[in-house]
């Protein structure tokens, strides 16, 4: 089988790997029918995080599957299922809890499983998932062509976006803004949406972005960064600021603009994966009674109610996706989102 390896700065490949085999009983083998590339994959092709050693990469995918462990009881072989970006038993208290990112035996796509085994990044062909039972999400039947792009949002990115703006507290009548034009902060605008707000202000300089969110729901642009952007902001919410700020880069920069952007007693939903030092500011907090909570999207807990509405054609987050490559090209995936030439690019194997 064929898969994407990384090896360092702007060097990403697509080359032969050893077909993943069943290790546990309860894991399955999956075949990917459509993968993705992440914004936070853009850190290590940045070289913004080190890359030690060549390891595979990706952690988005829907696929078929196509065998399972001895002990697998609810997915089946030919199910079309969906996979949260990380690997979980969906039993132990913490998945419970609503908070599967915390699994007791959490594994990462691209790095081992909980007893210790290589788990293989999205970007490739075969993909073994050692919790099948908790991690896997059948859908209620075969898809079509034109749904899949839509499913494959509820891996991570729209799942992302919907912590987002369930961390802020978004609900009917809410007034939002959104820090980030990517395809998370997009999400987060449709999330946003649909969980009733009235006003969504999206903060882009980005003609095509823009456009989409203002499809997904975002009723004002801001293009303003900086000083300039946090009082446009709130010259459209009575001069205080927004309900809820969803911020979907991790930046300092954004960090603070996000802060700034809410007003007092309001509440910052944080999805960003930290890069370049977010700070949190304790005083400037204190004196204004803005919260924060959010952090990494527990997305499989959020699947099952996500999920009926994708596949009714009601929400159709897919148009994040604006490239569409057959894994062979994975290397122009990563660069046309590196150089924003595309919004989130998808990978056909």
């Amino acid at each position: 089988m064929h898969a994407t390896t990384i090896y360092g700065k702007n060097d990403v490949r697509y080359e032969e790997v050893p077909k993943p085999e069943l290790i546990t009983g309860g894991d399955a083998i999956v075949r990917v029918v459509a993968a993705c590339v992440c914004g936070s994959d853009l850190w290590r092709y940045r070289g913004i995080t080190p890359v030690k050693h060549p390891a595979r990469i990706g952690h988005e995918f829907v696929g078929i599957v196509e065998s399972v462990g001895d002990t697998v009881s609810k997915i089946n072989v030919g199910d079309f299922v969906i996979a949260p970006f990380y690997d979980c038993d969906m039993t132990c208290v913490n998945c419970r809890n609503g908070f599967t990112t915390s699994c007791l035996e959490i594994g990462w796509w691209g790095g081992k499983d909980h007893w210790g085994n290589d788990m293989q990044g999205a970007q490739g062909e075969y993909v073994r998932v050692p919790h099948a039972d908790g991690s896997l999400v059948a859908t209620p039947g075969q898809p079509s062509a034109e749904l899949v792009p839509h499913l494959l949002t509820l891996a991570d990115v729209f799942g992302t976006g919907h912590h987002a703006a369930v961390s802020a507290g978004v609900k009917q009548g809410s007034t939002v803004a959104v820090v980030g034009d990517g395809a998370v902060g997009l999400s987060a605008v449709l999330a946003a949406k649909r969980l009733g707000a009235a006003r969504i202000v999206l903060m882009s300089r980005h003609e095509d972005r823009q456009n989409l969110g203002r499809d997904f729901g975002a009723t004002d642009i801001v293009e303003q960064r900086g000083d300039e952007g946090i009082a446009a902001v709130k010259a459209l919410f009575d001069g205080v600021g927004a309900d809820a700020v969803l911020e979907c880069v991790g930046t300092k920069e954004s960090m603070d603009q996000a802060l700034r952007s809410a007003r007092p007693g309001g509440q910052v939903g944080f999805v960003g994966v930290p890069s370049g030092g977010p700070e949190l500011p304790v005083r400037q907090l204190f004196d204004s009674n803005v919260g924060v909570r959010g952090g990494m999207a527990p997305v499989r807990n959020y699947i099952d109610e996500l999920l009926p509405e994708v596949w009714n054609g009601s929400l159709k987050p897919g148009r994040v996706f604006d490239l569409e490559l057959p894994l062979s090209e994975v290397a122009e995936a990563y660069a046309a989102m590196d150089e924003r030439r595309a919004i989130k690019a998808l990978l056909k194997p």
